[in-house]
């Protein structure tokens, strides 16, 4: 039975490893994420019957297809991405299924893995000859930029900020801990955004928080985000400012010239450009990217607008680009309204939190080409997490035991 015990957590912990940090076969692990999954399906326990995600996989693999490969002719990434989507969905609807305990267990070890990045960014910072080479161990190959935690750049990096950020101060409220705890918490969240050297995880953290507090909490909002900027102040201050390199972190990043040299508004305005000229979207004129910025100055080097969404659209045109885009977001934007309803409910806490952590990382993609549907990041993971939720709480869902209860799952 410990042997069944440790397999069952070894294979989970395994599996969520490969979702969190974007990591498909490594030289670490030479087993497929995929191969890891289907070891677990000797685990299930109660799945739901109904498989509940086939139009959410009918959209993402048709827009997928039409990005990666009609319109960048990427088909190895074509094949990787929904190599990634599929297992999550089948994970979320076979393996959890209608177990609230495996639900939560999956959630805390994936934001677990999470929190021991942002230990290892931290480090990286004055053990950078150390940690990079554990980073490469643990990534399976070379990074490209440092200080991070697990990711290979920054950028991917990013994602991972502004969703343990987001997740682990909203649940502190929402679960109802101690004042200090909750200063604690967005202390520790400020100062992995802050070592992070991510603009956009600061902008998408506090965004996501923002719109938190304003419907948790109303007018005394107003309040609290007052006292969250002093507090965030006299910790740069007092703390942050004469401990830490001067060099590696968000505000020296901002301050540098290249800050300015890859400026996201300048970025979307020349995407922009290119949008107006091909307006059905650059599939429909069979052109590619490259073929359509040698003209624009900041395009040069084979940059796009780094904005997910606007590619996405550039790219499939605004009819099949907005359709897709509603079709796969049109669940979340319902249960929104559900979210505020419940938002102080004892019993939807951590939902709260996986919830506004969602739209986090959503507002994320707008700086970045990384996204839902290229599966950066926990981006997926967590979208599942937000729909698997409700599909728990239905007790019309049909669901088989296949063996068992584990006594720990």
């Amino acid at each position: 039975m410990l042997l069944k015990k440790c397999l069952f957590y070894g294979l989970m912990f395994f599996y969520l490893y490969t979702l969190a940090f974007g990591i498909f076969m490594t030289d670490t692990l030479r087993i497929p994420a995929p191969v890891i999954f289907c070891m677990l399906l000797f685990f299930v326990q109660k799945p739901l019957l109904d498989f509940g995600y086939t139009n959410e996989l009918i959209v993402f693999v048709i827009g997928v297809f039409l990005y990666q490969v009609v319109g960048l002719s990427n088909y190895i990434t074509f094949f990787a991405i929904l190599l990634t989507i599929i297992p999550c969905s089948l994970y979320f609807n076979y393996f959890i299924g209608a177990s609230k305990s495996r639900y939560y267990a999956s959630i805390l070890m994936f934001f677990f893995l999470l929190m021991c990045s942002m230990i290892i960014m931290v480090l990286d910072h004055s053990m950078a000859g150390t940690i990079d080479p554990i980073r490469s161990m643990l990534l399976g190959e070379p990074v490209k930029q440092s200080p991070a935690g697990l990711a290979v750049t920054q950028f991917n990096f990013g994602y991972q900020v502004v969703a343990i950020t987001t997740f682990a101060f909203i649940a502190a409220c929402t679960t109802g801990q101690y004042l200090i705890v909750r200063i604690l918490v967005l202390a520790a969240c400020v100062a992995c955004i802050y070592l992070g050297m991510n603009r956009s995880a600061f902008i998408s953290f506090g965004a996501g928080v923002t719109l938190f507090l304003f419907i948790y909490y109303r007018y005394k909002a107003v309040f609290l985000v007052a006292a969250t900027a002093i507090i965030c102040f006299g910790l740069y201050t007092y703390v942050l400012k004469d401990n830490v390199d001067d060099k590696n972190n968000i505000l020296s990043k901002n301050q540098a010239k290249e800050a300015n040299d890859f400026n996201r508004a300048n970025m979307a305005a020349e995407n922009l450009k290119i949008f107006a000229d091909y307006p059905f979207g650059l599939i429909f004129y069979g052109k590619t990217w490259d073929e359509v910025t040698y003209r624009n100055p900041l395009f040069t080097f084979g940059l796009s607008s780094h904005n997910a969404y606007l590619m996405f659209i550039t790219l499939l045109g605004p009819f099949l680009g907005i359709g897709l885009l509603w079709a796969i977001y049109y669940k979340t934007v319902r249960l929104f309204w559900q979210t505020i309803k419940n938002v102080k409910h004892k019993g939807s806490a951590i939902y709260v939190a996986i919830f506004f952590t969602f739209i986090a990382i959503s507002l994320n993609a707008l700086s970045h080409n990384g996204w839902l549907m290229s599966v950066d990041g926990p981006t997926i993971f967590i979208y599942f997490a937000v729909l698997h939720y409700n599909r728990l709480k239905d007790p019309v869902k049909q669901t088989e035991p296949v063996q068992e209860e584990l006594a720990v799952a």
